[in-house]
C-alpha cells in the first residue's frame, strides 16, 4: 500500500468506537431523492431517488492535529431545517438567473456543525467548524459508497504517476475510462468530476463547490469493491521554483496534514447530483448554486466575455504577408485586424510575448511592443489578453495588475498550477481577487476542475481542466477526441466552463486524422466544431485558428463570431454520455441549437416545442453528403422553423448540427 494510503486508513480508523445514533430523513422539494442521516456514532448518510438506492451507508467527518473529531461519537446537540426557494440572478454563467430550491437540515455538535441539503437533482453536504483558534485538519473522511458495482467513468490523472503521491502534480487532463466501480485501476488517483451509472438510466455526478482555501479532492478506490473514497494533496512542506520554462512550483516535500485552518471555517460542499435524464447533468446548477455569492455591493459591468482570436494553437501561421510570421507586432496587427473585422472581441498574446525562462512578467520579447499593440487594439475595437506562467503571476501579482490595467490590457490567461493543494486553491482565489481590484479578467489554464469561484469572482471567466482541443497538436489516432466530446458536457461540464479551444477549419475523419503541431486538425465535422460554440459552455471562447484559414472559410467564421458566450436561457435538448448530444441556449429573443454525434452516423428530431408561439427562421450548418469522407464538407441552409417546431438532423460519423433560430419578424 501506497503511504497516502495507509495514512487515510488509520485516520479513518477512529470513527469506528461505537455509540447510539439517531436518524434524520431529508428530502428533496419534489419528494423522489431522499438522503437519511445518522448520527451520534459517527456520522454517514445513504441516498436513494424514488425507489432506488443509489449510495448506500457512507461515513464523513473530520480529524484534526490536536485530536478533535468531527463526526465521532458524540451526541447531536440540536437539528434544526429550513426550506429555501429563491433565485439567484448570474452576471457571467449559461443562463440569467439560476433556481435555487432545496430542503436543508443542520446538525449542531460541540465543536463543528454538519448541513445536508437535499435538491431535486442531488444532495450537498458540508462541514462548518465552532473552534475559535486556528489549528490544522489532518485528513477529512468522504466515502462513496454505491449500492451496487455499477459503471464508472473516472478521469485518471495521467501524469506523474510514480506513486499516488506523484499524482497531486497534474494538469487534470485526461480522457475517460468506462468500467466497473471495482475494477478501479489501484495505480490511478482520479480527479473530480466522477460519474456513475445508477439504476433505472440515472446518472450519479461527484464533485465539489466552494473550495476557497483548501485542498481539491481526489477520488480512490482502496477495496476494489463498490465503495470510492476521498484522497487529498497533504500540505506543501517545501517547494521548487521549475516545471515547464522554469515557471512551475514543484513540491518536494508535504507535511502531515492537508489543510491549515483559522476559526470558523467552512469546509467545502460535497455534491452527489442526479439526473434522471442524461442531458439534464449537462445542465446542472448545483456548483453554482452552492458557490459563495459576490459581493452585492461590487460593481461587475466592467466583466466583458466575448470570443478571442487564438494565435498558440495554430502556431501563429499566417500567409498571404509580407512579413515573417511569428511573435511580433506585425502579427498581432494581422491577428487585430482579423479581430476587428468579424467583430471578435479580443485578441491573446499567448507564451512567448515575454522572455522564456524568466519567469517575469516585465520582460517582454524586444519584438513586441506592448503599448503600440494595445493603442492599435483599441482603435479597433478589440482588447487584448496576456498569457502568464503561473509563478510569474503570483511573484508579482499586484504590481502585474496594477501595470497592465493601466496599459489597457483587458485580462490574463493564468497557465502551469498544475495543483491544487491548499496553497495553489488559495493561489486562485488571490489572482482573482487582485484581478478583479484592477478590473481584469481571468482564465484560469493548467488548473482543476472549476469550483464555483466564478460566481464568488464573476471575472473569472474560464477554466481549462479539460482534454481540449490543443491535445489534437501531438496525440497519435488511438486517442478518441470525438467520443470525448458527446462525454465531457456531461461530467466536466457539470461542475462549470471550459477553455476547450474549439473552431479548427482543418478537419479530419477517423481514417485521415493525423497530429500536426504546426498545422493541427481536428477529428470529426466542420459542423462539430461549430455545434461545439453552443454545446460547450465557454464565456471567453478561443476561435483556435489561423485568420488566414478563417478568411478562406468566411462562412463559418462568420457565424461561430456571432454566436454569444453566456446565455439567459439554456436547455437539454436530448443526449447520451459518450454517444451524442443536443444544446439549446437563448439570448435575447434569438436561439441556438448545437448537436453532436460519436463515430456514429445519427439522426436525432429536436422538439423546439419550448419556443414562444410564432413562426420562426432557421439559418442550420449540416454535414454535407461527403462529410463521412471528406469532414470539412458540410451545407448552409435557411428554412422556416416546422409548424410542429421539430428539426430533422442527420450527423456524419465524428458529425455535428449548429443552427441560429429567430423570429420570422425579426427586422421586417
Amino acid at each position: 500500500m501506497k503511504r497516502l494510503v495507509l495514512i487515510a486508513a488509520a485516520v479513518f480508523a477512529a470513527f469506528s468506537v461505537s455509540a447510539a445514533s439517531k436518524t434524520y430523513e431529508l428530502t428533496s422539494p419534489d419528494g423522489k431523492l431522499k438522503v437519511s442521516v445518522e448520527a451520534g456514532d459517527g456520522i454517514s448518510y445513504t441516498l436513494s431517488h424514488e425507489n432506488d438506492l443509489l449510495m448506500d451507508k457512507s461515513p464523513i467527518g473530520m480529524y484534526l492535529t490536536d485530536g478533535t473529531v468531527f463526526g465521532g461519537v458524540q451526541p447531536v446537540r440540536k437539528a434544526s431545517r429550513r426550506y429555501v426557494n429563491q433565485t439567484i440572478p448570474t452576471v457571467v454563467y449559461k443562463k440569467a438567473q439560476v433556481k435555487d430550491e432545496y430542503n436543508e437540515l443542520t446538525l449542531d455538535f460541540k465543536k463543528f456543525s454538519v448541513i445536508f441539503r437535499a435538491y431535486d437533482d442531488g444532495m450537498a453536504y458540508r462541514f462548518v467548524s465552532k473552534i475559535k483558534t486556528a489549528y490544522n485538519v489532518e485528513q477529512e473522511m468522504a466515502k462513496f459508497n454505491f449500492a451496487q458495482d455499477w459503471n464508472m467513468w473516472a478521469a485518471y490523472v495521467c501524469q506523474h504517476t510514480e506513486t499516488l503521491d506523484s499524482q497531486f502534480y497534474n494538469s487534470f487532463e485526461n480522457q475517460y475510462s468506462y468500467t466497473r466501480i471495482s475494477e478501479w485501476n489501484k495505480d490511478r488517483l482520479a480527479f473530480l468530476p466522477l460519474m456513475v451509472d445508477g439504476p433505472s438510466g440515472k446518472k450519479i455526478l461527484i464533485t465539489e463547490a466552494d473550495l476557497m482555501d483548501y485542498p481539491g479532492m481526489y477520488l480512490y478506490n482502496r477495496k476494489g469493491k463498490e465503495n470510492i473514497d476521498a484522497i487529498f494533496a497533504p500540505y506543501p512542506d517545501k517547494t521548487v521554483q521549475g516545471g515547464h520554462n522554469n515557471l512551475q512550483m514543484e513540491v518536494s516535500s508535504r507535511k502531515g496534514y492537508i489543510a491549515e485552518c483559522e476559526g470558523g471555517e467552512s469546509f467545502p460542499w460535497r455534491i452527489v447530483a442526479v439526473s434522471e435524464n442524461d442531458v439534464r447533468m449537462a445542465d446542472n446548477d448545483m456548483v453554482y448554486r452552492l458557490a459563495s455569492p459576490s459581493d452585492p455591493d461590487a460593481d461587475w459591468s466592467w466583466v466583458k466575455p466575448g470570443k478571442v482570436a487564438w494565435d498558440w494553437w495554430n502556431d501563429w501561421n499566417i500567409r498571404g504577408v509580407d512579413f515573417r510570421s511569428g511573435i511580433n507586432n506585425d502579427t498581432y496587427k494581422y491577428y487585430i485586424d482579423f479581430a476587428s473585422e468579424y467583430g471578435i472581441e479580443y485578441v491573446i498574446l499567448d507564451e512567448g510575448w515575454s522572455v522564456t525562462g524568466a519567469a517575469d512578467m516585465f520582460k517582454v520579447v524586444p519584438e513586441i511592443n506592448l503599448e503600440e499593440l494595445v493603442a492599435y487594439a483599441d482603435n479597433k475595437g478589440v482588447g487584448l489578453i496576456l498569457w502568464a506562467g503561473y509563478i510569474a503571476f503570483d511573484r508579482d501579482m499586484e504590481e502585474i495588475c496594477s501595470h497592465y490595467s493601466k496599459m489597457g490590457i483587458k485580462g490574463f490567461k493564468i497557465d502551469f498550477m498544475d495543483r491544487d493543494d491548499q496553497q495553489m486553491v488559495d493561489f486562485h482565489r488571490r489572482a482573482a481577487e487582485t484581478a478583479a481590484k484592477y478590473h481584469m479578467m481571468v482564465d484560469f489554464h493548467g488548473t482543476y476542475k472549476p469550483t464555483g469561484l466564478h460566481r464568488t469572482y464573476p471575472n473569472v471567466v474560464n477554466y481549462e481542466g479539460v482534454h481540449g482541443l490543443e491535445q489534437m497538436k501531438w496525440s497519435p489516432a488511438s486517442v478518441d477526441q470525438v467520443t470525448y466530446d458527446v462525454t465531457v458536457p456531461f461530467i466536466r461540464m457539470m461542475a462549470g466552463p471550459m477553455d476547450y479551444t474549439q473552431g479548427a477549419m482543418r478537419n479530419a475523419t477517423m481514417s485521415n486524422y493525423h497530429p500536426c503541431y504546426s498545422e493541427p486538425m481536428s477529428q470529426g465535422t466542420r459542423c462539430r466544431q461549430l455545434a461545439e460554440y453552443v454545446v460547450f459552455d465557454s464565456p471567453l471562447n478561443m476561435l483556435c485558428d489561423s485568420p488566414s484559414n478563417y478568411m478562406q472559410e468566411k462562412e463559418c467564421a462568420e457565424f461561430i463570431a456571432a454566436i454569444p458566450t453566456v446565455w439567459d436561457e439554456t436547455r437539454g435538448l436530448d443526449g447520451k454520455v459518450g454517444d451524442y448530444i443536443a444544446m439549446a441556449r437563448r439570448s435575447g429573443n434569438v436561439w441556438y441549437v448545437g448537436a453532436m454525434t460519436d463515430w456514429d452516423a445519427r439522426s436525432m428530431v429536436l422538439d423546439l416545442s419550448f419556443l414562444p408561439e410564432g413562426e420562426y427562421e432557421v439559418e442550420l450548418y449540416r454535414d454535407g453528403a461527403n462529410a463521412y469522407r471528406t469532414a470539412r464538407d458540410y451545407r448552409k441552409e435557411n428554412i422556416s422553423l416546422p409548424a410542429d417546431k421539430k428539426l430533422v438532423v442527420k450527423m456524419a460519423p465524428g458529425g455535428g448540427f449548429a443552427a441560429r433560430i429567430v423570429p420570422a419578424n425579426v427586422g421586417k
